[in-house]
């Protein structure tokens, strides 16, 4: 049984050099209570069949204890996590690689439905954009 909803390290936005890169000259998204930072771009063939990379932070500002940082970010990842399948094939359909990171803005604690919408909604505005640049 092949392993749809899973969020591996490998899939993980870890790599200082491509978080760099994807604030510098990746596109920015706003869907509150978050600013989605993205990077497109084809997919090569020295990639290693990730289509993917996904990354989640909160500010240390707006929410001092790390406790309430960690449990967004799980929230963030879950939510993400459940609706990755069905991205990910627009993603793979266009022959594309997309960075992915969410930043999370909001000053209150959030509770998981919220969340769940948001991302869903973030992601259907990314899908968008990438079946309209696939299309020119």
């Amino acid at each position: 049984m092949a392993k749809l909803f899973t969020l591996s390290k490998s899939e993980r936005l870890k790599s200082r050099k491509q978080i760099e890169q994807l604030f510098k000259g990746g596109k920015r998204l706003p869907v509150s209570p978050f600013y989605i930072y993205y990077l497109l771009r084809p997919l090569t063939t020295r990639d290693s069949g990730l289509t993917l990379k996904f990354g989640v932070g909160v500010s240390a500002k707006n929410f001092k204890r790390a406790v309430d940082r960690n449990r967004i970010k799980r929230l963030v990842r879950e939510s993400y996590r459940l609706q990755k399948p069905n991205f990910r094939e627009v993603v793979k359909a266009n022959n594309q690689q997309l960075n992915l990171f969410f930043i999370y803005t909001g000053k209150e604690l959030p509770n998981y439905k919220v969340i769940y919408d948001k991302v869903a909604i973030a992601l259907q505005k990314i899908s968008r954009e990438i079946e309209k640049r696939s299309a020119i």
